[in-house]
């Protein structure tokens, strides 16, 4: 087995955690508490340059009703994601939410993590979304293990050129990241970037194997078939 990575990427939904907990809990809390949110954030700048974005994009509808069309669609919409960050950081902060990861998750980020491993995230989900489940998971706060945090403002998941950007913004060279995810379009666009990639099959999670990427059904076997520091036994 060759070295293993200098650092890891990786995606949250169905990877480190349940894409049922994005579908189930996230976007249903997001959608309720929407027309509250942006009744009492009416005046934010922040709120109204997104909702100005959104506008822009869709401009024969209002914002709101475009917004929870954009929700019902799962769309990776920037404006939206942003926004959707803004709604769950009220939920985590007040206790209402916890982000899920799977058990194996915290574990293999510390022994990672530990060993001097660089760990960063991509996902379609804004930065501050990404920051408040890791922050506020089920496993504590576990971003003082998480180095650079990656959305759809660095480009699409299933573009070369967005790896290559975070690549650049990581100042290392594309072999030596690991890019984790369960769609192997998205690790089809990482290793035409250089980069590695392994994909998540995670059988609890309705994810079916058959790519042309290294499959493994967890953050154990990743250190398993990548040479990394495995967590101590508990």
């Amino acid at each position: 087995m060759s070295q293993h990575p200098t650092a890891i990427l990786t995606d949250i939904e169905g990877t480190t955690s349940a894409i049922a907990f994005v579908k189930d809990r996230l976007f249903p809390f997001a959608s309720a508490a929407l027309d509250g949110f942006l009744a009492e954030r009416v005046k934010d700048p922040v709120v109204a340059a997104l909702l100005a974005e959104v506008a822009a994009l869709a401009p024969d509808q209002p914002p709101a009703e475009t917004l929870r069309g954009w929700m019902a669609a799962d769309a990776k919409v920037t404006p939206l994601k942003t926004l959707q960050g803004m709604i769950w950081q009220e939920g985590f902060f007040d206790g209402r939410l916890k982000g899920h990861l799977w058990p194996d998750v915290a574990p293999c980020l510390r022994a990672w993590a530990e060993a001097g491993v660089g760990l960063h995230v991509y996902s379609s989900g804004s930065v501050a979304a990404q920051k408040l489940l890791f922050g506020h998971s089920e496993a504590g706060d576990l971003t003082p293990l998480l180095g650079g945090f990656f959305d759809t403002r660095v480009g699409g998941k299933r573009e070369a050129a967005s790896y290559t950007a975070i690549a650049a913004a990581l100042g290392l060279p594309p072999g030596e990241i690991l890019f984790l995810s369960d769609i192997a379009e998205e690790c089809d666009a990482a290793t035409a970037a250089g980069m590695r990639a392994c994909r998540l099959v995670r059988v609890a999670d309705g994810t079916l194997p058959g790519s042309r990427h290294a499959e493994v059904p967890d953050f154990f076997a990743v250190s398993e078939a990548f040479g990394l520091p495995k967590p101590a036994p508990t």
